[in-house]
């Protein structure tokens, strides 16, 4: 039976104060949609609607470059979340079963809270709403139960002393069956305070049609959203909180906890000793027994068992190092593959480059990748020796065994076992240093002696 997901990413989010659509805001490295859209691929729904309106072109280019399948609906109006939903009804046409409704600006929901509600729908219920204990219930819905089933979301300028003593609150995500979202939703009036068509209406609409309401519970954390600055404070906090406990619980050794940050698809093996200062962007795993020495940052990359990088380092998209490989320093590696046990430790660029098995690159060396137009490859063999300040212009490749001599501009292939010298050749003129410094002693001084007595 298929299935769909309608996520509300319509929102100015005035209080962000931004020309940014609130949804592209980023927590963990990622916009907030992208997390929610990462959720919602979990249920392998057949449909995905994202309901866009400021910034739409901004939302549906990230939307789409995340979701091949995501159809979209315009929200010309912020006439609330029913009015905001009535606009995917003709792309969920054909949809038969569940109607997950999620919000763009809230990241958190887990994929097995929904399989929960997937769930609880199965069972009976027409309609499942995700609710949460709030230990300050002030300002939510609330939600009402009897029997175990959900009779009404009361809004709590609505509510009377015993609905606003209730502590069980409305996240606002609901799962209902297709057909009964279908002829129900145009029945959602606006007769309130704001005039705004609200989703929660739908549960005394359903109950008036038969239909049985119902309600999971999940975290309060879980159902954190973003209205303002201080909201995405708190939630990268809540996150960052979050994983960080996942991770050493999974057996990550981080030194300094509340300095290193996670992005949220960060994936790190067991016995892995992170430093302090390190920053994890998006798309990066590291196998066991790695280490991630201090002030290092690293995004889009793999890190293979044994490995150790940093201090200082920086591991950008593309870069792939093999076990027990060393990279130190003030190293920065992009689109490279470093191969076993090849060893880059001071002061290096090497990027569109593949380093074979147990290379050395010296101090200084930088593969000179760009021409202004095109990337071009360096080819570094297994064993080959780079000595200090080598620059290996692209594309160039230097064979297995080979050595490149300190401070050579290596422009054409070096053989295996070859050795390479690319240098000016050294001159010393003997006495000329000393006679040049007191030459230059003696302008400066002349110089000194002008100005002061300029100054008389």
């Amino acid at each position: 039976m298929s299935s769909a997901v309608v996520i509300l990413a319509a929102g100015l989010g005035s209080r962000m104060v931004s020309e940014m659509p609130k949804v592209l805001h980023r927590v963990a490295g990622e916009p907030m949609l992208a997390h929610v859209l990462a959720t919602a691929a979990e249920l392998e729904p057949e449909v995905t609607v994202v309901i866009t309106g400021h910034g739409a072109e901004q939302v549906e280019a990230l939307a789409s470059a995340l979701c091949a399948q995501a159809q979209f609906a315009r929200q010309a109006e912020q006439l609330g979340t029913g009015h905001a939903v009535l606009q995917a009804l003709p792309a969920l046409e054909g949809v038969e079963g569940d109607v997950f409704i999620l919000y763009g600006d809230t990241p958190f929901i887990r994929p097995d809270t929904l399989e929960k509600m997937r769930a609880a729908r199965a069972s009976g219920a027409g309609l499942v709403v995700l609710g949460f204990e709030a230990a300050e219930p002030a300002g939510y819905g609330r939600l009402v139960r009897e029997g175990g089933e959900l009779v009404a979301i009361v809004e709590e300028r609505d509510a009377d002393a015993a609905v606003r003593a209730l502590t069980l609150c409305n996240s606002g995500v609901m799962c209902v069956e297709a057909g009964l979202l279908r002829s129900l939703l145009p029945r959602v009036g606006n007769e309130n305070a704001k005039g705004e068509y609200y989703l929660t209406d739908l549960v005394a609409l359903a109950r008036g049609a038969g239909a049985r309401a119902g309600v999971v519970v999940c975290g309060e954390a879980e159902t954190l959203g973003v209205n303002s600055r201080a909201d995405l404070a708190a939630a990268e906090a809540a996150f960052q909180a979050g994983r960080r406990r996942e991770m050493m619980e999974a057996g990550v050794t981080l030194t300094a906890p509340e300095t290193v940050f996670f992005a949220r698809d960060t994936m790190i093996g067991a016995d892995t000793v992170i430093g302090q200062n390190v920053v994890f962007g998006p798309g990066v795993t590291i196998e066991n027994g790695a280490e991630i020495r201090p002030f290092c940052h690293l995004e889009g990359c793999h890190v293979s068992s044994g490995a150790q990088v940093g201090p200082y380092a920086r591991l950008r998209p593309g870069a792939e190092l093999g076990a027990d490989v060393r990279v130190g320093n003030f190293v920065e590696i992009k689109e490279a593959q470093i191969d076993k046990g090849a060893k880059i430790n001071h002061l290096s660029y090497v990027g569109d480059a593949s380093v074979g098995e147990a290379a050395n690159l010296g101090a200084g060396t930088i593969t000179c990748n760009y021409d202004g137009v095109m990337k071009h490859r360096t080819r570094i063999g297994a064993r080959a020796f780079i000595g200090s300040n080598g620059v290996l212009v692209a594309p160039v490749g230097i064979g297995d065994d080979a050595f490149v001599a300190a401070g050579s501009v290596i422009t054409s292939d070096v053989a295996p076992g070859a050795l390479a010298l690319a240098r000016g050749r050294q001159e010393n003129k003997p006495g000329l240093g000393l006679r040049l410094r007191e030459r230059l002693k003696a302008i400066k001084a002349g110089r000194a002696a002008a100005a002061d007595k300029g100054k008389g």
